[in-house]
């Protein structure tokens, strides 16, 4: 008979090697295990983590938004960049430098090193049309940069703009395998989604949402807190870590709309573009040309190039002279905070960049400083205070505005630029952001830095390159390759080229690229050894007809404006490119081509994870719910429906918010009163339904929208009611948004109002207190209100 204790150590030393040889499919063990430890040898090489080669660089690549080729004092323009300028100075600046012409196509090449349909990104996240190169989905065949320099010793950090991660996987309970942190960042800090409110921004802290950490009152601006962030990461790795090098993604907000900035950087421009858009153009193309930018003998094109019948109307660019006095004013004003903006964010980085100088990092840190696509057109022909009445399709009113000036680039106000800066800022360019064709929405600054590798100071270097030779360039650098296989999947080769020889290169040596097509929105185009040909359609304007468009050929080499069209000279190379378009198309999985209008992509119907359905239950103080997610009461009757109770008679507060001052609805407490008020658009006064005072005690409160009409503008129009209980206590006409009430952030809180509240009567959080908010119920189906509130009184009884 076995005795217990050998039968323990018999089925101890079974299961020691069952374990032992069942890992060992895995990672095989080499060393000799045992029963006693002390008997055994331990093998650490499994689990020793690479480390990066010894002296490998720090990177730091720092990515604007929205800025053409001809903005920047590097370049020639008239935005005041000290930062930029300092880093120009010691490094190199590139002026063939080329992006997808749109930020989260852009930011993927970045990101993977492949073409953006490669990665799925032919368009924004909210434009994915379910095609492969349109699925807004990074796949797993495209392991990212920083995946690999994570795991050979870099630390990773994410600052700022992710505007990769599909518009129905933002919310908390969401897949987060498309987040920062699942795409081999260690951290990340900033906003994730198209733009946000730079004085009350929509924050996510490494996987979940976050307040800012102060208020605009006493100092807050998201440019500021970025590069607060950036030195606190760098701080707390180079303590922790110091023998490891890191890699920073840095994206702020700026320059994509809303412009906002400190006065004080405002007041800087005040009256430096009163000589319009037009006097700009003539004044910038000789300052770039004498920087060494562009050639000699380049030429200005005409600000509305693309022929009637294929031009889009909201692209077109009013002539200066034609403008009032008050839309120069304005339109003046408007540039003024785009540029303070600019350079308030460039001061900000500069904190970053003489922090690393202090700490002795600076000379062995490549910097790479640039933008994701050309200047923006999407503030409409006459530019606006409050960018979402463009995405709602509602027009601006001169007079409204002006009163608004003084107010520009404040918590008060959500602006973009007319289209004409859009095309002074592209110059000497056509057209600007979303035109992949031409090079004003694709020609962008680059400036790199990096005392230690590269001995060029202040040259320029005027090879082809684009958004997807980064990543080669940073691979080669670091002394790394992207792998075949990543994680047990095969990758698909890189897109690109290192541009690492041009660190050495005379600036006008050969480039060592040959080749790069470009798609988007529908316009076309293929770029190959200093030819290019370009095919003349306009983005989002659905008129299709792809086999009928005009091709256009240029001889870039020698035209880098795109000026004189050789197509009659040379048709047989127009005709060689268009084929290769089509070769390169397919290769990318860059077709089929998608020129639908912005409203036509927008409501495509996408999988979600959460059905849609007519009843939506919310609970108090969960994060903000996105709007890409939450319930929808869009040109449609709709309910809320709130259990709360009052304990004190001091009782206020916010039970239901969505939105913002520039677009929202709000239902909540003050002076003892319930308020359900809808802010259209921002537009004053705000519409309102209020109670008599309520005492402590249990209610089932709420409203009940009744649409029964469009309005001249889509927007919806009808009557609203307020109950408490069952009595109806207010009641008067109402209008509500067609369009969302922002891009991103701002979403659906119960219990507060997140980052800027819906209604001037309450001041952000606006939480609720003196009572108890039990849940609130939004419905948009075809029940009455009375049903639906004799359900929630039920539950009073718990």
């Amino acid at each position: 008979m076995i005795k217990k204790s050998r039968l323990f150590s018999l089925l101890l030393s079974s299961l020691c090697l069952v374990s032992v040889n069942s890992y060992a499919q895995k990672a095989p063990f080499k060393g000799e295990v045992k029963l006693d430890v002390r008997d055994s040898k331990a093998d650490w090489a499994p689990y020793i983590r690479k480390k990066a080669p010894k002296d490998a660089p720090n990177i730091l690549f720092v990515l604007y938004d929205d800025t053409g080729l001809a903005a920047w004092s590097p370049y020639g323009g008239r935005i005041n960049m000290p930062t930029l300028d300092k880093l120009a100075a010691d490094g190199i600046t590139y002026t063939q430098w080329h992006t997808v012409a749109l930020c989260s196509p852009t930011r993927s090449c970045i990101n993977t090193g492949r073409n953006h349909n490669l990665n799925g990104m032919g368009a924004i996240t909210e434009g994915a049309n379910g095609f492969p190169g349109y699925s807004c989905q990074l796949p797993e065949q495209t392991a990212t940069m920083a995946q690999i320099l994570n795991d050979n010793g870099w630390s990773t950090f994410w600052l700022g703009k992710d505007h990769n991660v599909p518009e129905t996987d933002l919310s908390a309970g969401a897949n987060k395998s498309q987040w920062p942190l699942q795409q081999g960042y260690d951290r990340f800090y900033g906003f994730i989604g198209g733009e946000t409110n730079q004085w009350y921004p929509d924050l996510t802290e490494d996987n979940h949402a976050i307040e800012a950490p102060y208020t605009p009152e006493e100092g807050y601006h998201l440019s500021k807190d970025l590069a607060d962030q950036a030195i606190k990461m760098i701080t707390d790795q180079k303590s922790a870590n110091p023998s490891k090098p890191w890699f920073m993604w840095y994206c702020p907000g700026a320059n994509h709309a809303p412009h906002q900035a400190p006065k004080e950087y405002i007041a800087k421009y005040k009256g430096k573009f009163d000589d319009g858009y037009d006097a700009y153009r003539k004044w910038v193309l000789p300052r770039m040309i004498a920087k060494g930018v562009l050639p000699k003998g380049t030429t200005l094109t005409d600000f509305n190039p693309l022929p009637e019948g294929v031009s889009s109307a909201g692209d077109y660019v009013r002539p200066w002279n034609t403008l009032t006095a008050d839309e120069k004013k304005l339109f003046s004003r408007l540039c003024e905070v785009y540029a303070g903006f600019s350079e308030y964010t460039d001061v900000q980085i500069g904190r970053v960049v003489d922090y690393l100088k202090e700490t002795g990092q600076y000379d062995n840190t490549i910097i790479f400083y640039a933008a994701d696509n050309g200047a923006s057109g999407e503030g409409s022909p006459s530019g606006s205070v409050n960018e979402n009445k463009f995405f709602n399709g509602y027009p601006d009113d001169l007079a409204e505005n002006m009163k608004l000036l003084d107010e520009l680039g404040g918590p008060n106000t959500y602006e973009h630029y007319p289209t004409g800066w859009a095309a002074a800022f592209s110059t000497p360019f056509k057209m600007f952001k979303r035109y992949s064709n031409y090079s004003g929405g694709t020609a962008d600054p680059l400036v790199v830095t990096w005392p230690k590798g590269i001995k060029a100071r202040g040259e320029m270097r005027n090879q082809y390159h684009h958004a997807v030779d980064i990543v080669p360039t940073i691979l080669e650098i670091c002394g790394l390759e992207m792998p075949k296989v990543y994680k047990g999947v095969e990758q698909i080769p890189l897109s690109g080229v290192s541009m690492k020889y041009t660190f050495a290169a005379t600036p006008d040596a050969p480039t060592q690229k040959h080749r790069q097509y470009y798609t988007m929105l529908g316009t076309r185009a293929i770029w190959e050894d200093g030819w290019k040909a370009v095919a003349v359609h306009a983005p989002l304007t659905s008129k299709g007809h792809f086999e009928e468009d005009k091709w256009e050929l240029y001889h870039v080499d020698v035209d880098r404006a795109e000026s004189k069209d050789l197509a009659k000279k040379y048709p047989e190379k127009l005709e060689a490119l268009k084929k290769l378009y089509l070769e390169e198309a397919l290769k990318n999985q860059a077709l089929p081509l998608d020129d639908r209008t912005a409203t036509e992509i927008l409501n495509i119907e996408r999988p979600v994870e959460e059905e849609v359905r007519e009843t939506y239950t919310y609970y108090p103080h969960a994060s903000a719910i996105p709007e890409a997610v939450a319930v929808s009461v869009r040109g449609r009757s709709y309910k809320v429906i709130a259990n709360i109770e009052i304990t004190d008679a001091t009782c206020s507060g916010v039970i239901f918010a969505h939105g913002s001052r520039f677009g929202g609805h709000s239902l909540f407490i003050k002076d003892k009163k319930l308020y359900y008020v809808y802010n259209f658009l921002g537009i004053k006064p705000e519409q309102q339904l209020v109670s008599a005072e309520l005492k402590p005690g249990k209610y089932t409160v709420g409203m009940e929208f009744i649409r029964e009409k469009a309005g001249p503008n889509h927007e919806s129009m009808g009557t609203a009611k307020l109950y408490v209980n069952d009595q109806m206590v207010a009641e008067g006409p109402m209008r509500t948004q067609v369009g969302k009430f922002t891009l991103v952030g701002d979403g659906l809180c119960v219990g507060f109002d997140s980052g800027d509240p819906v209604s001037d009567l309450y001041e952000s959080p606006g939480e609720f207190k003196g009572g108890v908010v039990k849940f609130v119920t939004i419905s948009v189906d075809k029940k009455q209100y009375l049903d639906l509130e004799k359900e929630k009184q039920l539950l009073l009884r718990d």
